[in-house]
C-alpha cells in the first residue's frame, strides 16, 4: 500500500527532472554604433543619389524589395520564392522535424496492440504436458487479445524529450525562415550587381571605341610625319590596356546571370538576358533602423540559435531522467478455444495486469558521462547564441558604416563624373571651333567615360547595401501572415 501511495502521489506531481528553460535577456546596449548614425549625404541629378534618413525604432515590411519600385526586381523575387530549390528544400526539413514532433507525442497515450494467434499442434500420447479438456492430442488453438501498456512519465523523460523535438522544429522553422530572407535578399542583391556589370560593360565598350579611332588617327598623323612611332607605340598600349579590361567583366556579367537563374530556379538557358538597367531603380530614403533590444526578436539566426539552446536545455533533462527509475504498467485481455466458433464464449476469455519497475544501477558510467555531456552541449549552444547574437549587431553597425561611405563614395564619383563631362563638353567645343586636336576630344572622352564606370559602381553599392540593411534587420519576416502564425503558434505550444 505504502508503494502505491508513493506511485500515486509522484504520477500527480507529474515533475520533469532538469532545467526549465528561459529566453535569453535582451543585451542590454542603446545602439549599433558608437554614435548615433547621422542622414547621409545626397548627390544631386543622380539615380541613387537621394539622401537617406534613418527611423529609430522604425518597422520593416516583408515585400522589402518593392521599395526599389521595379516590377522586374519583383518579377524575380517572386519566382525565387516559388521555384527556388533550396528553399523547398529548407521547407521538406522543416516537414520532418514537424512530424516527429507529432510522433515524439505519442509517448503521451497507452500503446495498444490487437494481436490474433492461430496453431494446430500435435502432443506425444505420453506427455506430461496439458492438453485440451477433451483429451486430444492434436488439436488447433486460437488466441485473439488486446495487449496494452503504458510507462507514466513519472521524472518527465517523455516530456523534455518532446520538449527537445519542439524546440528542434522552431530551430528549423528559423532556419527555413533564415532561408528565405537570405535568398530574397540575394536576388536583389545579384539583379543589382548584374545591372552595375552590364552599365560597365557598355561604359568599357564605348572607352575601347574611343581608344581606337584615337589610334587610328596616330597612326595617319604618323603617316604623315605629325605623329612619332612613340605617340602611336604608347596608344596602342593604351588601347591593349583598356581591352583587356573587358573580358573579365564580361565574365562577371555571364556569371552574375547565371547565378540570378539559379537563385530563381532555372537552368542558365532559361532566364533571359537581364532588362533592369540601373537607373531604373529607386533608392529608399526612409531606412527602419530597429532597436537594439528588439533586434534578437527579429533576426532568424538568432531564433534558430536560441531554439537551439531550448533543445539542448530539454536534453539535460532527458539525460538525468535515464538515471532515474522507469516505471511500465501492462494489460492483456482475450480469449483462446479450440474452434473459431467457441472464440469469446464463457470459460474462453483470460486477462493479466502487471507492473514494472525497473532502476539503472551499474552502466559503467555511461548514463553519468551522458549528463556531462548533455551539460556541455547546452553551455555550447549558448556560447553560440552569444555569438550569434554579437555577430547580428555587427552586421547592422557595419551595414550602417558602409551606408555613409557610400553616400560619400558617390558624391565625390557623381563630381568627377560632372567635371570630366564639362571637360568633354569644352574639348569638342575647341575642336569644332578649330583650337583643339581631335585627340584631346578623345582623351576627354575616355576620361569621361572611366568616370561612369566609377559612378555606375557607387550606385551599385547604395543599392546592395540598402538591401543589406533589410537583411540585416531580419527582413520583416514577421509581417508575412503564414509564417508569423506558424511561429507564434508554436511559441505558444513550448510555453
Amino acid at each position: 500500500m505504502l508503494a502505491l501511495a508513493i506511485l500515486a502521489s509522484l504520477l500527480a506531481a507529474g515533475c520533469a527532472v532538469g532545467p526549465d528553460f528561459r529566453k535569453p535577456a535582451a543585451p542590454a546596449v542603446d545602439g549599433y554604433t558608437a554614435q548615433p548614425p547621422a542622414p547621409t549625404v545626397g548627390s544631386a541629378n543622380v539615380p541613387g543619389g537621394e539622401a537617406q534618413h534613418f527611423s529609430p525604432g522604425g518597422d520593416l515590411p516583408a515585400d522589402w524589395w518593392t521599395l526599389f519600385h521595379s516590377a522586374a526586381l519583383n518579377a524575380l523575387v517572386e519566382q525565387s520564392l516559388h521555384s527556388n530549390p533550396d528553399l523547398e528544400a529548407a521547407q521538406a526539413a522543416l516537414a520532418v522535424t514537424r512530424e516527429n514532433t507529432l510522433a515524439g507525442k505519442g509517448s503521451k497515450f497507452p500503446a495498444v496492440t490487437v494481436g490474433m494467434s492461430a496453431s494446430r499442434q500435435q502432443d506425444p500420447p505420453g506427455a506430461l504436458a496439458p492438453v485440451p479438456s477433451n483429451n486430444a492430442f492434436l488439436y488447433n488453438l486460437f488466441t485473439p487479445q488486446v495487449s496494452v501498456s503504458y510507462a507514466p512519465d513519472v521524472f518527465g523523460l517523455n516530456r523534455r524529450n518532446v520538449e527537445s523535438l519542439q524546440a528542434q522544429e522552431q530551430a528549423v522553422r528559423f532556419q527555413t525562415i533564415a532561408t528565405q530572407v537570405t535568398l530574397t535578399a540575394n536576388v536583389v542583391v545579384a539583379a543589382i550587381q548584374q545591372a552595375s556589370l552590364q552599365a560597365q560593360v557598355d561604359a568599357t565598350r564605348r572607352m575601347i571605341d574611343a581608344n581606337t579611332r584615337m589610334l587610328g588617327i596616330l597612326h595617319y598623323q604618323s603617316a604623315k610625319g605629325y605623329a612619332s612611332r612613340l605617340d602611336v607605340a604608347a596608344q596602342e598600349s593604351q588601347l591593349a590596356q583598356v581591352t583587356a579590361t573587358l573580358p573579365p567583366l564580361l565574365r562577371q556579367l555571364a556569371q552574375q546571370h547565371d547565378q540570378l537563374a539559379v537563385l530563381t530556379g532555372q537552368f542558365p538557358s532559361q532566364l533571359p538576358d537581364g532588362k533592369l538597367p540601373l537607373s531604373s531603380l529607386h533608392l529608399p530614403q526612409d531606412l527602419p533602423l530597429s532597436l537594439p533590444s528588439t533586434l534578437v526578436a527579429q533576426r532568424p539566426d538568432v531564433r534558430q540559435a536560441e531554439a537551439n539552446m531550448h533543445a539542448a536545455s530539454a536534453q539535460v533533462g532527458v539525460a538525468i531522467a535515464n538515471r532515474l527509475p522507469n516505471i511500465s504498467l501492462t494489460g492483456n485481455a482475450g480469449s483462446t478455444a479450440l474452434a473459431m466458433g467457441q472464440l469469446f464464449k464463457t470459460g474462453t476469455g483470460f486477462w493479466n495486469l502487471g507492473a514494472d519497475l525497473a532502476a539503472p544501477v551499474f552502466q559503467g558510467g555511461t548514463l553519468r558521462h551522458q549528463e556531462r555531456a548533455a551539460k556541455a552541449a547546452y553551455a555550447q549552444a549558448s556560447a553560440q547564441y552569444r555569438s550569434t547574437v554579437l555577430t547580428a549587431f555587427q552586421n547592422v553597425a557595419d551595414t550602417l558604416a558602409a551606408l555613409e561611405h557610400d553616400a560619400e563614395a558617390l558624391k565625390t564619383a557623381a563630381s568627377a563624373a560632372d567635371t570630366a563631362k564639362v571637360t568633354l563638353d569644352l574639348s569638342q567645343r575647341q575642336w569644332k571651333d578649330g583650337y583643339a586636336a581631335y585627340l584631346s576630344v578623345l582623351s576627354a572622352e575616355q576620361a569621361y567615360q572611366q568616370t561612369q564606370i566609377d559612378l555606375v559602381q557607387a550606385q551599385a553599392n547604395r543599392y546592395v547595401d540598402t538591401a543589406a540593411l533589410y537583411q540585416a534587420l531580419g527582413g520583416g519576416w514577421w509581417h508575412d501572415g503564414d509564417i508569423a502564425h506558424a511561429a507564434s503558434t508554436r511559441d505558444a505550444d513550448e510555453k
